[in-house]
């Protein structure tokens, strides 16, 4: 799955490189490649040395020599793919990907099934906890719009017999995909302010906030308006999270270190809490390339797998049922505290 984080200058856009001198020269293993086929290699390294994550600690010449010389017998653009996700796998971040032109209209338009988001609930559990479950998004407009909704009408579910005392957020088998649709649903948990960042590797930050309920970056607020408020302010919040917690679904984990009233329950994410930026190439195929790490609230930046507060074992199939032991955890944490705590 593509997991496309960050998006500027629009929030929902993807980036688009403007064209640049091509660097390096493509030396003896490409002296017979059609230039189109060298050129559209070279622009595609020019992406990553200009914006990889990793940029300033990469031995560039080694990894230009190695890429052209994978596509020694290329005749077209199309037969230097190959050389290109090898030098993504080069760069050493674990999340950066390729896709084709068919691949990226395929993930970028999503799906309109009406059981797309059937993971995306919110239900009322014993002693007045909400219980809310974001799973994975990525997709058109179209899509991304269906996901807030549905989101948001999960959280009302979640009180329509009144106020929630306390919340879980339950992250686990979140693949990732686009962070701001999660960010708005969950905007009324987060609570208000500064909530993370990005972290560039010249050490500029494009901060992560919430303003009245609404997620925004940068200066730039979301599409989808503010969200409701929850029934008591500034609950308690008990995060779940487990192996399949990656991308998108880090980045709003990591909005949650640092916020009062939180603990986190699970086990540790799949590892890659890292913003990526989507450059498309000139015959449509698109470089997914991390270009950030994430930060949380305390300006703490993460590039690894992030544990959880309370390690409790999650196995999928329990996930959900009366064996669900994180969830039995979190439930007992938050159960325990004000005002969930009877007596």
């Amino acid at each position: 799955m593509v997991r496309r984080r960050r998006a500027a200058p629009a929030l929902l856009a993807l980036v688009l490189l403007a064209a640049g001198d091509v660097r390096g020269a493509s030396g003896a293993a490409g002296r017979h490649v059609p230039e189109s086929a060298r050129e559209y290699l070279a622009r595609a390294l020019d992406v990553m040395q200009e914006r990889s994550v990793h940029r300033n600690g990469i031995d560039w010449p080694r990894v230009r020599r190695d890429a052209h010389a994978r596509a020694a017998s290329a005749r077209t653009p199309a037969e230097t793919y190959p050389a290109i996700v090898a030098a993504l796998t080069d760069l050493g971040d674990h999340h950066s990907s390729f896709l084709t032109r068919t691949e990226a209209e395929i993930t970028l338009g999503g799906t309109e099934d009406a059981d797309a988001f059937a993971g995306l609930t919110g239900r009322r559990l014993p002693g007045a906890v909400g219980y809310l479950a974001l799973p994975a998004v990525v997709g058109s407009p179209k899509t991304l719009d269906r996901y807030v909704r549905q989101g948001r009408a999960a959280v009302k579910d979640a009180e329509r017999e009144g106020a929630a005392c306390g919340w879980i957020l339950d992250l686990r088998q979140n693949g990732g995909g686009n962070v701001w649709p999660m960010f708005a649903v969950a905007a009324p948990l987060l609570g208000e302010g500064a909530v993370g960042s990005f972290v560039f590797p010249d050490g500029s930050r494009t901060p992560w906030y919430v303003k009245n309920r609404r997620p925004g970056l940068n200066g730039e607020e979301s599409p989808w308006g503010p969200s409701d408020p929850v029934g008591t302010p500034d609950p308690a919040v008990a995060v779940l999270t487990d192996g399949g917690t990656a991308s998108a679904a880090e980045a709003l984990l990591i909005a949650f270190k640092g916020r009062p009233n939180t603990r986190t329950f699970g086990s540790a994410t799949y590892g890659v809490p890292t913003g990526n930026d989507g450059f498309p190439l000139s015959d449509g195929a698109v470089i997914n390339l991390t270009t950030a790490l994430d930060a949380d609230r305390g300006g703490r930046t993460y590039d690894r797998a992030v544990p959880p507060d309370v390690e409790v074992p999650t196995f999928r199939p329990d996930i959900g049922t009366d064996r669900d032991e994180p969830l039995r955890a979190a439930t007992g944490w938050l159960t325990g505290r004000a005002p969930c705590r009877q007596g």
